[in-house]
């Protein structure tokens, strides 16, 4: 069925204006051209002024819509980036996570061969010593301080010898058996070592306290201070410790007393020397063959 001829909008005042609006824009727009392909033809100059004009004006406007149209065309491209980066974030991520885990081992790997370096070091300066063998356990929770070293008297651990580490003394053999033995350490508090101060020979005593510290006292006849930082060696009085092996460093001031911590922690100790006492007793007296059996009940002369 065709359209009706008749296009008049009826009643509506909304559809009769906006139909006579159209009108006066078609007309309006039909002047404008024909004045400006007037002004084009009779007098190019100022069509040309005109156009620039124009074009100063419609330019912000043409450079605003230009740009919303690239951002709008730009998201596909940025949503794809982004996918690209995650990827390589997470591959990066992944890598620095294997080379984190290659690092610490070489960095354990450096500090064990440190610590063996510094124990091969300290064995060559000592004469003699026992074995070197491995701390396998440690107390730390009681208030006895005791360490297991797996040699024994088979490899010729004896009781009284003492026990050092790349840092400093550990302590000395109680008990041993034939492929371990019980180390009484510098904490425990039967433990009491004979040691003097560094900067001055101050003589003292060195006994463990039981919670991982050390009481340092002081054993000369004036009064004595102790301050932090101060260090504290072997004196080789007692004939069990070598002379100048590092025992503690003071951690708090104190006068004629104060408290240390050791150089050698157990805990993080893998290796340790076992040494000779420094002036072992002396072997007992043979009995001559020639002396008197003293009678049954008679005593002797």
């Amino acid at each position: 069925m065709a359209p009706p001829r008749n296009r008049r909008p009826g009643f509506s005042r909304r559809a009769q204006y906006s139909q006579f609006l159209g009108y006066v824009l078609a007309v309006a727009g039909l002047l404008v051209a024909a004045v400006l392909l007037a002004l084009s033809t009779l007098d190019p100059p100022a069509f040309a002024v005109l156009r620039a004009s124009v074009g100063e004006v419609t330019t912000p406007l043409s450079s605003g819509v230009s740009g919303v149209g690239r951002w709008f065309g730009s998201i596909p491209g940025g949503i794809g980036d982004y996918i690209a980066v995650h990827d390589k974030n997470a591959a990066l991520r992944k890598q620095l996570a294997d080379q984190h885990a290659l690092f610490m081992r070489a960095r354990s790997l450096a500090y064990d061969n440190r610590r063996l370096q510094q124990l091969l070091r300290v064995r060559e300066r000592i004469a003699e010593p026992v074995v070197a063998a491995r701390l396998v356990s440690s107390s730390a929770s009681s208030t006895r301080r005791f360490a297991v070293l797996n040699a024994g008297s088979w490899q010729g651990v004896a009781a009284g010898q003492p026990v050092r580490g790349p840092e400093g003394l550990i302590g000395r053999i109680l008990e041993t058996g034939p492929n371990s033995a019980r180390v009484l350490l510098l904490t425990d508090p039967e433990s009491i070592v004979p040691v003097r101060r560094t900067r001055d020979g101050t003589p003292a005593l060195a006994t463990g306290r039981g919670d991982g510290l050390l009481d340092i006292k002081s054993v000369a006849f004036a009064a004595s201070d102790f301050a932090p930082g101060d260090v504290f060696v072997t004196s080789g009085i007692g004939g069990i410790y070598a002379p100048n092996v590092p025992v503690a460093r003071i951690i708090r001031r104190g006068r004629d007393a104060a408290i240390g911590r050791s150089f050698a922690q157990p805990d993080t100790v893998d290796y340790a020397l076992v040494q000779r006492a420094f002036m072992p007793e002396p072997p007992p007296l043979p009995i001559p063959a020639n002396a008197a059996k003293p009678l049954p009940g008679k005593p002797a002369p």
